[in-house]
This record gives structure tokens, sequence and C-alpha cells, in this order.
């Protein structure tokens, strides 16, 4: 009887399972959806409020900025005051700087209300991985979770590209932002019901300096990258906040090792090979997500001159793929381990973007963009789900949270790293080819060389994964 209490006091929630894991994946799917759903809406919202182009960047960049930056401190605040807490809390902040940036009427205040909205998604989505990590303990409900969890996440990417047109046209791009107001109040509602609270929980303290270091090491970093595309990186103005944010880094490495008594990231997470592996390879996945999803789109309306709705209708088909495949993979994750499914979406990044580099101004879109894209939309859909799995699997009572922040930060950077690079790749071979042809066919060879790059992420993928125990599953 009492070891029957312990557990109950120790659930980590108190609704049934579909409800958390429901919960789980509507916090994902808006996280993920605002990423994507204001690009459509930029040029109404530069005409309404008075934007520069460079101030119009930061309704991005700012997202970006603080979500990349503080996802670690998230994850630990998760582990620290509880998963229900902070989720509650995300959602509230994220749900009243949507409603701010909604009404907005100066460009400053959607660029304050962008800052605000990338921190409540710095706190929601480490705390919905938590959630996801300790409410599902059975290998099979495990993977089957993340699945679903990862699937959701490609729900929003893909609603994002097509409802921010549609809502941008039928209605006001304010409503892009004013539509997360209901949506938040029904997930607050959802979690206080599904979620346990935390009345015994961990009675520590932040680490404040490392979260100070390791916070502005990190937004320093990803704001340095991401000037890049306007600058240069020989430029100053991204070598300095590069430097610093290594540097912050470095500093923030020694103060979790030697001088935090309860540090923020302990690094002893690190002699989980999962944890380690994993992160290392989601790095690398953050630059093909970007590749796919972002220059696809790219390549469709610069080079095939594709409207940005009917872009993202054009990459619809691959988003279905991903979310079929996701939920495939989760399924067959507890029977073959991890490393099968990584090898074969690895397979599928190498063919895929292999093909996808072979596209030119007169592929069209079923002969040159189709095949390929599903091709790479099935390999994100074996390996996201997987990678996740695998990065958390080993996850020690009460780090659910910060492994959980450190497995999403190490995407976001990624991704962030990956789209200044690549992006600077096609504008120096697209200036290269200039004078070959026409200057979608000097695109086209940009965008090719950035596929080719892909694939070979991909390539890299497959070796580290075999740096992961052969047993490993879900």
């Amino acid at each position: 009887m009492t070891t029957d209490i312990a557990k109950q006091r120790a659930r980590p929630h108190t609704g049934p399972a579909w409800l958390v894991l429901a919960l789980a994946c509507a916090c994902q799917f808006m996280v993920i959806l605002d990423s994507s759903i204001v690009n459509v809406a930029l040029p109404s919202v530069r005409e309404d409020l008075g934007f520069t182009p460079t101030g119009l960047a930061w309704v991005v960049n700012g997202y970006l900025l603080t979500f990349a930056g503080l996802m670690l401190l998230g994850g630990r605040a998760a582990d620290l005051y509880g998963p229900r807490r902070m989720l509650v809390a995300g959602v509230f902040l994220f749900s009243v700087s949507s409603l701010v940036g909604g009404l907005a009427t100066a460009p400053e205040v959607l660029v304050a209300a962008r800052l605000a909205q990338g921190a409540g998604a710095a706190m929601m989505a480490p705390a919905t991985l938590a959630v996801v990590n300790t409410s599902f303990t059975e290998p099979n409900a495990r993977a089957r979770a993340f699945g679903a969890w990862s699937a959701a996440g490609g729900v929003g990417g893909l609603v994002g590209a097509v409802a921010g047109g549609a809502i941008t046209t039928g209605l006001s791009w304010r409503w892009v932002f004013l539509v997360n107001v209901p949506i938040g109040v029904v997930l607050i509602v959802a979690a206080v019901m599904a979620l346990a609270g935390t009345r015994h929980g961990r009675r520590e303290s932040l680490d404040l300096t490392g979260a100070v270091t390791g916070t502005a090491g990190l937004a320093a970093l990803v704001y340095g990258v991401m000037r890049s595309a306007d600058h240069g990186w020989s430029s100053g103005l991204v070598v300095g906040p590069v430097v610093a944010g290594l540097l912050l880094l470095v500093v923030f490495v020694a103060v979790e090792a030697r001088f935090a008594t309860r540090p923020m990231v302990p690094l002893r997470l690190f002699g989980i090979r999962g944890v380690a592996v994993g992160n290392v390879m989601l790095l690398m996945f953050g630059g093909i997500t970007i590749a796919m999803w972002y220059f696809t789109s790219l390549f469709l309306q610069n080079v095939l001159g594709y409207s940005a709705l009917q872009a993202g209708l054009g990459q619809t088909p691959a988003a279905v793929m991903f979310m079929v495949v996701a939920r495939w993979a989760a399924a067959l994750l507890p029977r073959t381990g991890v490393r099968p499914l990584l090898l074969s979406g690895s397979a599928c990044f190498l063919a895929g973007f292999g093909w996808l580099s072979l596209a030119h101004a007169g592929s069209g879109y079923v002969a040159g963009l189709l095949g390929p894209t599903l091709l790479v939309a099935a390999g994100i859909g074996l390996t996201f789900p997987t990678l996740m799995a695998a990065t958390t699997a080993d996850a020690p009572e009460g780090d659910a949270g910060i492994i959980g922040g450190l497995a999403q930060t190490a995407g976001q950077v990624g991704g962030s790293i990956g789209l200044a690079v690549l992006a600077t790749a096609v504008g120096a071979r697209a200036a290269s080819e200039v004078g070959e042809g026409s200057p979608a066919d000097a695109l086209a060879a940009g965008y090719g060389l950035v596929f080719l790059v892909a694939a070979g992420l991909g390539v890299a993928i497959a070796v580290v994964s075999m740096l992961l125990p052969r047993h490993r599953r879900g």
C-alpha cells in the first residue's frame, strides 16, 4: 500500500494519458506554428506599421533569438519548479505577448512582443518534452508519444505556411497573432487538469551565474550568426557577437564544471552517451531541416516563380509524408532500436538531396521538387523522433527538463548556423554563375550547392550514429 501511494504521488500527470499527450502535442504545434506563420504576413506588417527592411527582419529574428537563447534556462526551470508550472507560465506569456503583438501600432511594440513570445516558447518547449519523457515510460507507449509529438511539429510547420497567407488575405495580419490567445486559454485549462503540480519538488536555487553566462552566450552567438546574412562573416558586426558568445559559453562551461554548487547544466549528463552523441547529431540535423523547408521554399519562389502561398502548398505533400513516416518510425523504434532508423533516414537524405541538387529552372515542380522532397521528408520522419527519443531516453529523474532543453537548443542552434552558412553559400555560388545563364539558373546553382551540403550532413549523421550503443531502444 505504501509503495502504491508513493508511485501515485510520483506520477507526473493526473489526467488520462491521451489528454497529457494531446496537451504536449498542442503546445509543440503552437511553438512551431509561430515560427512559420508570421513569414507570409511580413509584407502586410511592413506596410501597416512602417517597418524598415532591417527592422522587419527582427519580427522573425527576435522570436528565434530568445527562443534559442532561453531554452536551457527553461529546461532547468522545468526540473526545479515542475513542468506544469513552467508550461502554464510559458503559455500565459506566449498568449499575452501574442495579444500585444496583434494590437501593436508601432514597430517597436511588435518586436518587443516577438521577443516575449520567444521567451514563452523557450519555457513551453522543454516542459512539453519533459512531460512526454516522464509520463510515458513504457517503451512502446513512449515511442508512440514521441512520434505524435514530432508529427505535431510537422503539422505546425505545414499549417503555418498555408494559414499565414490565408489569414492575412482573408482577415488581417493581426489575426496571425491574435489566434494564439483563445488557444492559449484552452491549453492552460488543459495543463491544470492533466498535469500534477509539484508540491514536494527539488528545493534548489537556480544557478544564476550559469543562467546568465549560458543564456547570454547562446543569444550572442545566434545573434552574430543571424547578422552574417546582411553583413558578411568578416564584418565586426558578426565577428564581435560570435566571439563574445563563444567566450561566454567557455565561461559557462567553467562555471558549471568548477564553481556552481548546483549547475544549471550538470556536465555529468554528457557522460550519458545518448545525450552527448544525440546532441551532436541534432546540431547537424538542424542544418538539414533548414535546407529542406527553407531553401526548397526559396527554390519554388525564386526559381520556379511561385507565390509564397503556392510555395507553402507545394511543400504540403512533403509535410504529410513527414507526419506519416514519423508515426510509423515511432511504432518501429521499440523493435528496431535507433541505429537502423537513423541509417535509413540518412540514406533518404543522401538520395533526396542528391536528386534536389540536379533541379534547375526548367525542371518543373513534379520532376524537380516533388519526388526528392518526399524522399527527404521521409528521412526527417525517420530521424527526428528517433533522435529525440535516443537523446532523452536515459534522462535521470529530475533532469528531463534540462535534457529536453539541451536537445531542442542543439536543433535551434544548428538551424541558425546552418541558415547563415548555407545562405552565404547560395550567394557566393549564384554570384559565380552570373553571366552563364538566367538569374533563375544562377540561383538554382546556388541552391544546388546547399542541397549537396545537406546530403553531406546526412552522411555525417549516419557516421556519428554508429557511436550510439547497439542495444539502445526508444
